[in-house]
């Protein structure tokens, strides 16, 4: 039949991979416009503004962990006689949240589009609604990652697809401003229909399609299957205790690798959005004299793509050295080509173009890296805390919970570099007269010198004391090499093998 003919024509990786296009062609247009839909379209107030991105923020900070807890937390107790759960059941559970909760998330997007109660409180329960969903996929999506393949080969090619899909999900964004006017949503909702159809139809029928080759996977050796599988009350076993969330933070807290890890992360979490924040300020005052606005697009739409075709270089690199070692490069690369700016100085326009688009560039391409380094945090925590499965959605979501605030320092601690260096504060558009740099005549606003020169540095140093930290918390993280290896056949060892054929992959 058809079903059995795509079955067979696509692998494992595809199929997992395919899944972070039908996030991304909706997340991205919903990034660029939800804001200016809000206070353009429907001219929300700006307290009702400010109320829902606050509340959004909290949210946004604890539904990772207590989703993660909601369907991890029967991982943590070890295996009561007889009931043991088998690594495919977990993987089914996966790709059951993911057929329910990917077409409500699809849903979710589209109540942005259409004006069904006052904005202050439509703007509330959409941004609320589709983050919920958007955090289920993403945490059960992240967690199959850790729970599909445990060598990182497999892994890493699982990543590589995710990468490829993640790069075609961007195009959205350029298909949307054919369709964007704010005079006329008409069209811009029925290209909203669109996307969210087909990343519907695309969630129902992959899950499926993965829950089928799991099922077939099984049905031939079931009994030998689930015995081997599931991981018996010796070595990795105590005698029955349900796992309490303090004791969970307890563990995780004693678990060094993952407290540097979460300490890196925070930096990087920070200057990713950093970049993003602040990208549209660094090319109005730094460029917008020397370049033309089509450039400036142009540089915007690299900076968007770039991140997902170089992450498929990246990957290739890992394969080959290691992700541990890949990071550590891309931070000395961050810090070298930051020196080099800052030694060149900011009259070099082109060497200023290509430094602000790689800086995005390879910032983002590490983000994209790190969800490989959590996987094998999954790993450690499974052998060290002997658990009867690996929790893996409830691990990426505390990653989330203590990394998630980079997010919110970001624009903050830039805006306050702004003003203190500059006079210049983008609320007001009028000097501060406590600045660091005496001001003459910002208040226009207009790229003078001191101004041009205050976004140079934070241009430049903000990634090279990124970089320094980063290094510095990464050279404590010893998860790679022979110890990664050993957890591994740790972890292959206590669940006898891979949950998915090699060759699926």
């Amino acid at each position: 039949t058809g079903m059995l003919m795509r079955h067979c024509i696509f692998s494992t990786a595809v199929l997992y991979g395919s899944l972070a296009l039908f996030t991304s062609i909706l997340h991205n247009v919903f990034l660029l416009y939800y804001v200016e839909t809000f206070v353009s379209v429907y001219k929300i107030d700006k307290i009702s503004f400010w109320v829902g991105e606050t509340v959004f923020l909290i949210w946004n900070s604890l539904n990772d962990p207590l989703f993660g807890w909601l369907s991890d937390r029967s991982f943590l107790s070890s295996p009561q006689a007889g009931s043991q759960i088998t690594n495919p059941e977990v993987v089914l559970r996966r790709l059951k949240a993911l057929s329910r909760n990917g077409p409500l998330f699809a849903m979710s997007f589209l109540a942005f589009w259409v004006a069904w109660a006052r904005p202050g409180l439509q703007f509330l329960l959409c941004l609320c609604l589709y983050d919920g969903f958007l955090t289920m996929v993403d945490l059960h999506h992240s967690a199959l990652l850790a729970d599909l393949a445990v060598s990182a080969n497999d892994r890493t090619r699982l990543n590589f697809h995710c990468s490829v899909f993640s790069a075609l999900g961007s195009f959205s964004v350029f298909l949307s401003y054919s369709f964007w006017d704010k005079e006329d949503f008409y069209f811009f909702r029925l290209f909203c229909v669109a996307l969210a159809a087909f990343s519907i139809l695309g969630f129902f029928v992959v899950s499926r399609l993965l829950q089928q080759r799991f099922h077939k996977e099984l049905r031939p050796k079931q009994d030998e299957a689930l015995k081997e599988l599931s991981v018996g009350p010796a070595p990795f076993t105590h005698p029955d205790r349900p796992v309490t969330i303090g004791q969970y933070i307890k563990q995780l807290s004693k678990h060094r690798n993952f407290m540097w890890f979460v300490s890196m992360n925070l930096v990087q979490v920070f200057h990713c959005h950093f970049n993003n924040n602040f990208f549209p300020l660094f090319l109005e005052h730094l460029l917008s004299d020397n370049i033309s606005a089509s450039t400036g697009s142009i540089l915007l739409g690299i900076s968007y793509i770039a991140p997902h075709l170089n992450n498929l270089y990246f990957l290739t690199l890992c394969q080959r050295y290691g992700v541990y070692q890949v990071i550590r490069w891309l931070f000395m690369l961050k810090l070298g080509l930051s020196v080099v700016m800052v030694l060149a100085g900011a009259d070099h326009i082109y060497l200023l173009c290509i430094f602000i688009a790689s800086n995005r560039v390879f910032t983002e391409g590490t983000c994209k890296l790190l969800k490989l380094v959590i996987s094998d945090l999954v790993d450690e925590d499974f052998v060290v805390n002997r658990r009867q499965q690996a929790a893996s959605a409830l691990l990426f979501g505390m990653v989330a919970l203590l990394t998630k605030p980079g997010q919110t320092f970001a624009p903050l601690i830039g805006t306050w570099l702004l003003c203190v260096y500059t006079g210049y504060d983008i609320f007001e558009r009028e000097p501060v007269k406590d600045s660091l740099v005496s001001v003459p005549d910002i208040a226009s606003g207009s790229g003078t010198p001191p101004l041009r020169l205050g976004c140079f540095y934070m241009l430049v140093f903000v990634p090279i004391t990124c970089a320094l930290l980063q290094l510095a918390a990464w050279s404590r993280f010893t998860l790679h090499g022979r110890k990664l290896q050993g957890i591994k056949n740790l972890r292959q060892g206590a669940q006898h093998g891979h949950l998915i054929d090699v060759k699926a992959i």
